[in-house]
């Protein structure tokens, strides 16, 4: 079975992908970005939902990462 990807990148970044699970199980994320590491095999029903996610995970972890 070919299973489907959508490249995940915000503000110009590549921070993974999203992996089509068999059947419509859902969504699951490659973390490619040290920032968004901790979603590493995340699953979500759909890729919009996953893409919030990492996107608030990627925009806060940039934030912590210039405050410092």
């Amino acid at each position: 079975m070919i299973r489907t990807s959508k490249i995940i990148e915000i503000d110009g970044v590549f921070l993974g992908t999203a992996i089509q699970l068999s059947g419509e199980q859902g969504q699951r994320f490659y973390a490619a970005h040290e920032s968004v590491r901790a979603l590493h095999n995340a699953i979500k029903p759909d890729v919009a939902m996953l893409a919030r996610q990492v996107a608030q995970t990627f925009r806060q972890n940039q934030a912590v990462s210039y405050a410092a």
